[in-house]
Formats: C-alpha cells, structure tokens, sequence
C-alpha cells in the first residue's frame, strides 16, 4: 500500500537536543530518522517538544523549538512546514510536512515559574516553531497542571485550568495522551462549563479494552474524543499494546476503526531508546512495526479488514481533515 503516512507523535526533536551526535538521517540511531519516514512514504509527522518537570524545563523546550526551525532552514531539501499551505496541496512535493507539539506542559512553565513567565515562554514557542499540533498538560508524572498517566486520582488544577483558558481561542488542540483519568475528566468538564473553543485528541494512545493499561484510552475517553471531532493516533510502543503478541496492534487499529473509521491514524511514539534504563521494556517495538519505513506493510496486513476507503483515512485523510477544519 503506497498512500502517504500522516503520524501525529515521534521524538526526533528531544533526541536532537539531548543525545550527544545526534544525527537525524542515521537509521541506527532512531527509529524516526529522515531515511525510514522517506522509506515509510511519511508526508506528515508531528516532532513533539518534550521535557520532563525539572527545574530547566523551560529552556530544554526553547532548545527542541530552536532545532525545529533550524531542521526547516538547514534540511529544506528533505522537509517543509505543515501548514495550511500544505494542506491546499499535500502532493506538491515528496519532502514531508513536519509540525511541532508540546509534550508535558512543563515546557511553559516549571513548578515555581511566575505566570508572565509562562505567558511570555508559551508565545516564545508558538512564534518560533509556527504552529502548535496540540499540547499535552502532563507526562506519565504530574506537575502544576494536573496529573499523568501514573498518578491516579489527580485531576485539572488551578495551574492547568488557567492554561487552558490562555489556550482557547489559538486553535491548539488538547491531547489527552498522558492524562491521568482524573485529569481527561477535568480537561473536558472544564472545557464544557466555559465553553471553550478548545478541539480533542489523543496523538498516541491505544485502547484499555484492547489491552489494560493506564496508558492507553478507556472507551468513555475515546467516545468523548470522537463525539468532539477528535482524532486518536495508535501508539506502537510494545508495553501499550501487548508486551508479548506483535498482531494486538492491528486489534487496537481495527478496534478503533470500529469506533470511528474517521478519527483513527497513527501515533507512532518512535523515540531513541539506547540509553533507556529499564532492560525490561526492550525492545520497544515488535519488528513488524520497529521504525517509520513499516506503514507500507502495515496497511498491507490491515488491506484484509479494512476497504481502501478506510486505509486511506486511516493513513492520512482523518489527519488531513481534522487540521483542515480547525485551520479553517
């Protein structure tokens, strides 16, 4: 199947700024080098801004959105802006459209920031990377925004309300990805009480009926997701799909195509995975989806279940499509 990829998370910009010789054309360094996307027929690809809560959280994330602009200076030859632009006509040309995300909110602003400085660093972002795909409040730990993946029972603080409320309006989406349960509710309930024009995802999440883990989306998450317009994108990591059976990914892919053959596509989550210090989650990704150059044969194993039609939005038009209308 030779349709074009759009997948909505990879860490190519935290291994740019923290990995000594970091090279984004080395297939052995990173499953999400140029190579493989150009292997894979990626024509979309969302580079998240991630950092960790830590006091130097702010200038790391300035650090990733310096190295976004500088990819589309320097390697002009191999990517371009997702933007609307692109959008009026994908095919243009065959480099791909890369947009930055915020992965854990701490990025704006660490745990004793004042609020002009998060203000001032939120703008700082958005003007030097162009767009925002989405952000994220949390990581799998909490912060001043509320509560991750791993901290139950924390919801929306008064932090994270008011960046919410400083978000509405700017055609950001909110991710969903590495809330706590607590948190998703929080985000969506407050979103509804101040109507606030804020759209939701979740750009690499799989499906807790598929396989039980707080990572992934209860069916009442990714109900709300879908009945809001929203998109969710299927992770690939092993630990949230099935650490022993490589085919649960095509259940969480079908699952979500049974859900909505309108909001499911691909949420990779490919990262450098060398220096990661629990033996226990290597490797990170079963063969049949171990690096960006797999789509084309994925789609072909999927071609089984699903119609052209379904492939095709699945690969890139629900992706195309949610940025059309909120662009627009």
């Amino acid at each position: 199947m030779n349709f074009p990829i759009a997948d909505l998370h990879c860490d190519l910009l935290s291994f740019l700024a923290v990995v000594p010789g970091a090279n984004p054309f080395s297939k052995e360094q990173i499953p999400c080098a140029f190579p493989w996307m150009q292997e894979g027929g990626v024509s979309m690809q969302v580079m998240a801004i991630y950092t960790t809560v830590e006091p130097g959280s702010m200038q790391l994330a300035l650090r990733q959105a310096e190295i976004f602009s500088h990819l589309l200076q320097k390697e002009e030859k191999t990517v371009r802006f997702f933007d609307s632009k692109f959008l009026k006509d994908p095919t243009a040309d065959s480099r791909i459209g890369i947009i930055a995300a915020v992965e854990n909110a701490a990025g704006f602003g660490h745990e004793k920031a004042t609020w002009p400085e998060i203000y001032a660093q939120f703008d700082a972002l958005v003007n030097k990377v162009g767009h925002l795909a989405y952000i994220s409040l949390t990581h799998h730990t909490g912060n001043r925004f509320g509560g991750g993946n791993y901290t139950e029972g924390i919801g929306l603080k008064e932090d994270g309300k008011r960046l919410l409320e400083y978000m509405a309006g700017k055609r950001i989406p909110i991710d969903l990805s590495h809330t706590s349960d607590a948190l998703a509710a929080g985000i969506l309930n407050h979103i509804d009480r101040h109507h606030l024009p804020i759209p939701v995802m979740a750009s690499h999440s799989n499906f807790r009926t598929i396989w039980d883990h707080k990572r992934n989306l209860s069916d009442e998450f990714a109900q709300e997701i879908i009945h809001r317009g929203g998109i969710i994108g299927v992770n690939f990591l092993r630990e949230f799909l099935d650490r022993e059976v490589p085919e649960r990914l095509f259940e969480h892919l079908l699952y979500g195509a049974k859900l909505s053959a309108d909001s499911i596509c691909f949420g990779a989550d490919f990262f450098y995975t060398k220096n990661f210090p629990d033996k226990s989650r290597h490797p990170f990704y079963f063969s049949l989806a171990e690096n960006a150059g797999k789509y084309p044969s994925l789609l072909e194993a999927l071609s089984h279940d699903l119609n052209e039609s379904q492939l095709r939005k699945l690969a890139f038009e629900n992706v195309y499509n949610f940025y059309q209308k909120l662009w627009n």
